[in-house]
């Protein structure tokens, strides 16, 4: 029987690209979450075991840990805002004990890129005590530190793609000419996949970054070449963090408190300073940052996406800003549909389902719109995709999102009216 792999944090970015890996790879999975159920909906999730669990709460590690060859530590606490280095140390703790207690043989963390004898932002800090943390156990320790992750939906690529797409001119703090070596998400998976077969690094401390070292200016200029735009850089002596992280908040899909801790961690160098990654596993084959670029923006489709928005009524996801409306309905779902296919035949359809339609705007617009509508059960969602393309795209969406309401308003009145639940 394959051996069993927990992957804690399961919810976020890198465990949603890893679990499949895995699968594929013939692994069995159980994934830990504190909220379980918003895995739901993840192609994967039948072929997983999905469990509730918060390292924070050493009961519910028991049951998780049981049975488990390997286990990995994705977890932080960012987004929990004011003490969250003080949880990321406690949960770490709780999880190296349970962990012990279970007989894992192995954990793999996924830590910061930092250099820890210099000054280093609180929570690149405490990436490197989580991962003291954990070696507090007897189970062994593989601790990969990386710096700005690069792809599609990472939170550092992602406040780098709506920065430039928002800014003619982008204002920055001088310390964007500081050094950053960023490696590519797929890169990042394939050291953690190569942790499992490859055991020359089995319990070491890893530094892990792409095959260039650059500035953080340079990587704001390189997805605008790439896009097309021409970006200039307005250079300030001193931007409090609190202001840059609520300004970065408001414009990117970056929440304000995981905004504050990432600012603070960009004011030092973030560059591999030992490199005997690349000896270890020589079997990784890195990603340049251009190349990243280049295939994020081959993802701007509305099929190419991670659904991740839930039932939120608007979100900034990969690049796309989206909005949905939702309307419950005693109506049968063929008449329901019924009056979906009538609206959507003034629009260009480009793909049909039995339960959704997804239409594409083809006039001409500072980006490219979708709009989506999707039948279930007794209840309709109409979804629009839009990505914007330099500033005017921004201006752009607060229109179409009028204009969504109007077609959902339409959509509305098709339903005969005794069956739409208010």
């Amino acid at each position: 029987m394959p051996p069993l792999i927990l992957v804690t944090g399961a919810t976020g970015y890198i465990a949603s690209r890893l679990i499949p890996q895995l699968l594929s790879r013939g692994y069995r999975v159980r994934a830990l979450a504190r909220q379980p159920h918003r895995l739901k909906n993840k192609d994967w999730s039948p072929q997983v075991e999905l469990t509730q669990g918060d390292v924070t709460e050493p009961s519910t590690l028991a049951p998780a840990l049981e049975g488990v060859h390997t286990a990995y530590y994705l977890i932080h606490n960012m987004s929990s805002g004011r003490g969250y280095t003080e949880r990321e140390l406690e949960g770490a703790r709780n999880f190296a004990r349970a962990a012990e207690n279970a007989g894992v043989r192995h954990i793999v963390y996924l830590g910061g890129l930092a250099d820890p004898e210099q000054h280093i932002a609180p929570h690149l800090r405490s990436r490197i005590e989580t991962g003291a943390a954990l070696r507090t156990g007897k189970t062994p320790v593989t601790e990969f530190r990386a710096g700005v992750i690069a792809g599609s939906g990472s939170i550092s690529f992602e406040m780098i793609r709506f920065m430039t797409e928002l800014f003619p001119v982008i204002p920055a703090p001088v310390w964007v000419k500081n050094k950053s070596q960023p490696i590519a998400t797929q890169n990042v998976v394939d050291y953690l996949l190569a942790a499992l077969d490859n055991w020359s690094g089995h319990g070491q401390v890893l530094e892990i970054g792409g095959p260039e070292i650059t500035t953080y200016r340079e990587l704001m200029l390189c997805y605008a070449r790439a896009r097309g735009l021409n970006r200039r850089f307005l250079l300030l002596p001193y931007i409090p963090v609190w202001f840059m992280a609520f300004g970065i908040g408001l414009t990117t899909p970056v929440p304000g408190p995981i905004a504050h801790a990432l600012v603070g961690g960009l004011s030092s160098d973030s560059i591999v300073l030992h490199n005997d990654t690349r000896r270890i596993y020589p079997e990784v084959n890195l990603v340049d940052f251009e190349s990243v670029v280049r295939e994020a923006l081959t993802r701007l489709h509305p099929h190419r996406i991670e659904r991740v928005w839930g039932e939120a009524k608007a979100s900034r996801h990969e690049g796309f800003f989206i909005d949905q409306s939702r309307v419950k309905t005693q109506a049968a779902p063929e008449m329901i549909f019924s009056a979906v296919k009538k609206l959507a035949r003034q629009f260009v359809i480009e793909t049909a389902a039995d339960d959704s339609i997804l239409a594409r705007l083809t006039m001409k617009l500072p980006g490219e719109a979708w709009l989506e509508w999707k039948v279930e059960s007794s209840c309709v969602a109409q979804t629009v995709f839009f990505t914007p393309r330099g500033s005017l795209g921004f201006f752009f969406w607060h229109l179409l999102r009028v204009f969504h309401l109007f077609i959902f308003q339409r959509l509305k009145k098709s339903i005969p009216r005794n069956s739409v639940v208010k």
